[in-house]
């Protein structure tokens, strides 16, 4: 058929997705205002009965409005091209041994507490358990509204200060952790890949005793020869679904990198990389002596250190979007 015919399809695709993601917004609001008119009648009923129940029943409505509007301020933010896709989140671990293994576990469990409290969707995509303890490197599928949007905001190396639960004589440890974000790509982005490029390997799952992953001989892992990308996927018993799921992976590293190549030559930006070490972390995560967890761009800090590695961190998130990078 016609390029023009194709291409018309793709714009349909598109304004109806658009059309699709601001009826969401409009449903939102509608329901925010139906909230809000039954807390005021319900307030007319306190006023004329005074009823303990009800006060306590408006309390309770007015703490969840006001967590539904801090959500809607922070969503009115996502303007990125990509931040209402779902993402793909990879963590590994860096200098430090096992203290970074275990520091990749303590992210991850924060990163998925974060997403149980947004309503998101997890699919741990691979895991590879670390040779002590924690775990070496994992990769996750957030699924679900603006998920891209919110997590973007956590792309760079992560931190960790403590007194060491490995070390006898308990002395205090520094260990790093790199997180990488990308979206998942929908059909609208094409990305060529070549199959001659590819080098594609089958292997046995690993996983903490199946905890993560299954344990057939499914696991794949894809090779892109000309970047050295590596991807693989466990999480499915079908090698089949984990190929397709490792190929949408290598898209959006493929993808991320070619953003990245034309960031640097219309802006200038070159050597940007960083090892995962010393002075190359976006956030800085301290135990010991003292508590604070402080994001080194937003300078945005907070001494709860707790609440946020129990995955409040909204408040890094909008830190970082005022920033309006």
């Amino acid at each position: 058929m016609a390029p023009d015919f194709w291409n018309d399809i793709e714009v349909a695709q598109k304004v109806q997705q658009e059309h699709g993601r601001l009826q969401e917004v409009v449903v939102d609001w509608e329901g925010r205002w139906q909230e809000l008119t039954e807390t005021d009648e319900l307030l007319e009923m306190v006023i004329e009965e005074r009823d303990a129940e009800l006060e306590l029943e408006i309390a309770n409505k007015l703490e969840a409005m006001a967590a539904s509007l801090a959500r809607a301020e922070l969503e009115c933010m996502f303007s990125g091209e990509h931040d209402g896709n779902n993402a793909i989140v990879s963590i590994h671990a860096g200098a430090g041994g096992t203290e970074a293994q275990d520091w990749v576990a303590i992210l991850m469990r924060m990163y998925l507490r974060w997403a149980e409290g947004r309503g998101l969707k997890t699919d741990i995509l691979d895991y590879l358990a670390g040779d002590e303890a924690g775990t070496k490197s994992v990769t996750i599928l957030f699924t679900g509204r603006f998920a891209y949007g919110y997590l973007r905001s956590e792309l760079g190396i992560h931190r960790l200060v403590r007194i060491s639960p490995f070390d006898a004589s308990g002395r205090r440890h520094t260990s790093f952790a790199s997180v990488m974000v990308m979206p998942e790509l929908d059909d609208s982005i094409n990305v060529e890949i070549d199959d001659k490029d590819l080098r594609v390997d089958t292997f046995r799952s690993s996983g903490a005793g199946g905890q993560h992953v299954n344990k057939t001989d499914s696991a794949i892992r894809i090779t892109h020869l000309p970047t050295g990308i590596v991807v693989q996927c466990q999480n499915e018993r079908s090698q089949h679904r984990n190929k397709d799921t490792a190929m949408k992976m290598l898209a959006a590293q493929l993808y991320e990198l070619e953003k990245q190549k034309k960031a640097e030559q219309q802006e200038g930006l070159s050597g940007d990389k960083k090892g995962i070490s010393w002075g190359s972390q976006i956030r800085s995560y301290v135990l010991q002596p003292y508590r604070l967890i402080k994001d080194h761009r937003s300078d945005h800090e907070t001494g709860n250190v707790d609440a946020v590695l129990d995955g409040n961190l909204d408040p890094f998130i909008k830190a970082y979007l005022l920033l309006g990078r």
